[in-house]
């Protein structure tokens, strides 16, 4: 799919005070080791989880508070008109709050599933995909180096080079894109880099 715009962005649009409570909620919770795709830990061999942690190595804490969706979601809807994009999406998964320290990072891949969520026992997710991504960056750029979000648009001309997105790296900004564009956080070399993300599904594109 061939879009005008591949991501949209809101610098320093979460308040510095909300971006702390995020942070301070998200240490007082239980932090998992972060996995790819519907891969569960406890099924997992050791070399899978080795496997694994070539591509993607962060500790993550999942939130679904309603406080935080009110604060995100205005954001969604108005970077999903602002691009012309105008996905139709309805749902908001649980939110990621991501936690990399020095040598972590996830490296290429992109949001989206081939097939739609198959959860008959969940009318939220089921048969629905992801369409719409969004992270926010949550701690002050002077607080880490490395960690930079960085974008593939692979359906583009082979000669375009990633493009390190530096306009979210102040505290606060929020970036939405499609869910099927190729991005990586790359390692963070000092310090530790904070960060929320959101998925958003819809019924299939039509």
């Amino acid at each position: 799919m061939n879009l005008k715009y591949y991501y949209w962005y809101f610098q320093s649009a979460i308040p510095e005070r909300i971006c702390d409570d995020i942070v301070r909620y998200g240490k007082e919770q239980d932090k998992q080791m972060a996995l790819t795709g519907n891969a569960n830990k406890d099924k997992l061999t050791e070399l899978e989880l080795k496997n694994i942690q070539k591509k993607r190595k962060s500790d993550v804490v999942w939130m679904s508070d309603k406080w935080i969706y009110k604060e995100i979601q205005p954001y969604i809807h108005q970077a999903n008109a602002n691009a012309e994009w105008n996905f139709e999406w309805d749902y908001s998964e649980s939110c990621q709050f991501t936690e990399y320290k020095k040598g972590q990072f996830y490296d290429w891949h992109c949001d989206s599933y081939i097939e739609p969520y198959n959860q008959p026992e969940d009318q939220n997710t089921h048969g629905k995909l992801r369409k719409l991504s969004m992270t926010i960056s949550l701690t002050d750029p002077e607080e880490y180096e490395g960690g930079d979000l960085e974008f593939d648009f692979r359906n583009q001309d082979e000669a375009v080079q990633p493009r390190i997105c530096k306009e979210i790296r102040p505290k606060g900004s929020v970036i939405v894109f499609p869910s099927f564009v190729w991005h990586r956080v790359k390692p963070v070399t000092k310090g530790t880099r904070h960060s929320l993300v959101c998925w958003n599904l819809g019924y299939p594109f039509r």
